[in-house]
């Protein structure tokens, strides 16, 4: 190992205390201790081991690459820290301790023994701009929270079947907020039947429904809806209260997600490579910030486009035991640059020709959609690296020509049945990956 240390620090996280063995390579003696998991605690440890140290390099093991214990330890210049997958560390002492016995001391001192033995694979923790940080932490955020707004829609659809159906299909979008305050002023069918017409009307143009048609439409279908599903007060009062529960919670949280969409439009347009993925077909602009995560800033971060398919999970692992060989899903990655990928994926197929027709073949060739989309996402991964790390922008149409010269059998496909390849990729618009 090229760098030396003072110290080699193994720490077993858990939310309420860190288990810490501590190797001094000159007295070659191992030290154990336990601190709390309070910011406070953390800080005076770090300072114990400055006081006997000095600002001399200390390689800090643990089991985390991100979360609270590393945002703590990363803002110390003479800590270098060295991330290990648990699943490493759970293998390690299996090797040796076939009856599984475990122990967070124990943990943390084959923490230090896999740094010492294995230096050259396990290379310390870089972390990424503070921007990208940042955006990365955004763009999960924003997962999550349409996740969310996705289940409360659902909830709030299972409940409106119950007492007053006829609203939902009135509204194509129930995650908007026009619905929302539509259920919120007429909560049930006697007051949106009770409604006039002109009133209505203003609720809608209020609301920036512009096309006479839409309101003219809704507002027939109000008036012509019939007769509620069921007038049983044991019924409708509970699902009347559950709804404007959910409609609350719904209203807040749209806005919350309008204000994150700026937030993540603004951070993700001030950085250089912003351009290079905001052009990339299909990538929209909740997609864009969401790819650029994923490559991150740093170039020399990975040295193949097999190396980067690799980390976020898109390259299949091969196993091969005998004569036995076989092909499976990369089940350790970080899932959500994995499934950034796989939806802009899907995505380009709407905008990229030879996407489309590549996706074609392989269902042709008896390929699932996900199996279709994940070989697609693999071809685009080695083709936007090379782009990337070259920074040239992706062209469509450059690409075109190479497949041309090599007579792909991609560009046969497209010389053939463009038309057909175009309204396939509309045909499957709605496709789930």
């Amino acid at each position: 190992m090229e760098r030396t240390f003072v110290a080699y620090i193994g720490i077993d996280w858990s939310d309420r205390k860190h288990d810490i063995c501590l190797y001094d390579p000159e007295s070659t003696q191992r030290e154990y201790s336990v601190i709390g998991a309070q910011p406070q605690e953390i800080a005076n440890w770090v300072a114990t081991l400055q006081q006997r140290y000095g600002n001399s390099p200390i390689a800090i093991c643990l089991e985390q690459k991100r979360g609270p214990l590393i945002y703590a330890l990363c803002q110390y210049d003479n800590l270098v820290l060295f991330p290990i997958n648990p699943r490493t560390v759970s293998n390690y002492r299996r090797a040796f301790q076939p009856s599984r016995a475990k122990s967070d001391p124990v943990d943390a001192q084959i923490l230090i023994e896999l740094l010492l033995k294995h230096p050259d694979k396990i290379p310390p923790w870089q972390p990424a701009s503070c921007e990208m940080r940042a955006l990365r932490q955004w763009s999960e955020s924003r997962r999550m929270l349409v996740g969310e707004k996705v289940r409360l829609t659902n909830r709030m659809t299972a409940a409106l079947k119950n007492f007053y159906p006829q609203v939902l299909d009135w509204f194509e979008d129930k995650d908007t907020q026009v619905f929302c305050d539509f259920m919120s002023q007429y909560p049930d069918l006697h007051s949106a039947q009770a409604a006039s017409a002109e009133e209505l009307t203003q609720f809608f143009q209020s609301h920036r429904v512009i096309r006479r048609s839409a309101i003219e439409r809704r507002i027939q279908q109000i008036q012509t809806a019939g007769i509620p599903l069921t007038e049983d007060p044991g019924i409708v009062k509970p699902m009347q209260w559950l709804v404007q529960t959910l409609v609350i919670q719904l209203k807040a949280l749209l806005y919350r997600l309008d204000e994150l969409n700026q937030t993540i439009e603004q951070l993700f347009q001030s950085l250089p490579d912003a351009a290079f993925f905001d052009a990339l077909p299909g990538a929209d602009p909740h997609l864009a910030p969401r790819l650029l995560v994923a490559f991150g800033d740093d170039r020399s971060r990975f040295g193949s486009a097999q190396a980067f398919m690799s980390y976020i999970g898109i390259a299949p692992v091969k196993e091969e035991s005998g004569k036995k060989r076989w092909t499976h899903w990369r089940w350790s990655c970080p899932k959500f640059l994995r499934q950034s990928f796989v939806e802009w994926a899907d995505q380009s197929r709407r905008h990229s020709s030879w996407a489309n027709a590549f996706y074609q073949q392989q269902r042709r060739s008896g390929k699932s959609h996900p199996k279709a989309i994940r070989a697609l996402a693999y071809k685009w991964g080695r083709i936007l690296w090379r782009c990337w790390q070259d920074r040239v922008p992706y062209d469509e149409d450059r690409y075109l020509a190479a497949l041309q010269r090599k007579r792909s059998p991609l560009a046969a496909m497209l010389v053939q049945s463009p038309v057909e390849v175009t309204a396939t990729a509309g045909e499957c618009g709605n496709s789930m990956v």
